[in-house]
């Protein structure tokens, strides 16, 4: 199985993601899903993967989320599935895919948790913030 990144190159966590997993050997593939949405089985798939709820896989910020008063307790999870496959936007990134799991990389370091080799090394994110310090692994 490869590693799969549902990605958005406008995101700082889905940018740092996808370093952190190409600071460890791999070259993921990449799937810009407001390009390319996944259907409504492959979302499914993904949700069941990561052993999460659709509500908690909704995006808040910059999305239609308060419009369509998606935070209301009335919508089930079909009509959830719905709105993400119709506004792609409202699905939260970035969702990692390898051989040891699917999760949803918020903060970006969670993707350590399932990568073939999480020891990447010293690694800072695009803001300043630094996730693994060099002194740390004795360099």
């Amino acid at each position: 199985m490869t590693i799969t990144i549902f990605h958005n190159p406008d995101c700082g966590t889905s940018r740092n993601t996808l370093a952190m997993i190409r600071q460890s050997g791999e070259e993921p593939v990449i799937v810009e899903y407001l390009k390319q949405p996944p259907s409504r089985a492959r979302l499914l798939d993904l949700i069941a993967a990561m052993g999460t709820s659709v509500r908690d896989l909704l995006r808040e910020k910059g999305t239609p989320y308060a419009e369509l008063d998606l935070g209301n307790a009335k919508w089930s999870d079909d009509q959830l599935v719905d709105a993400m496959l119709t506004h792609p936007i409202l699905i939260n990134r970035p969702i990692v895919e390898t051989p040891k799991g699917t999760r949803l990389c918020r903060p970006s370091e969670e993707v350590l948790k399932i990568l073939p080799n999480p020891d990447i090394g010293p690694f800072t994110k695009e803001d300043g913030e630094v996730v693994i310090p060099a002194e740390a692994l004795n360099i």
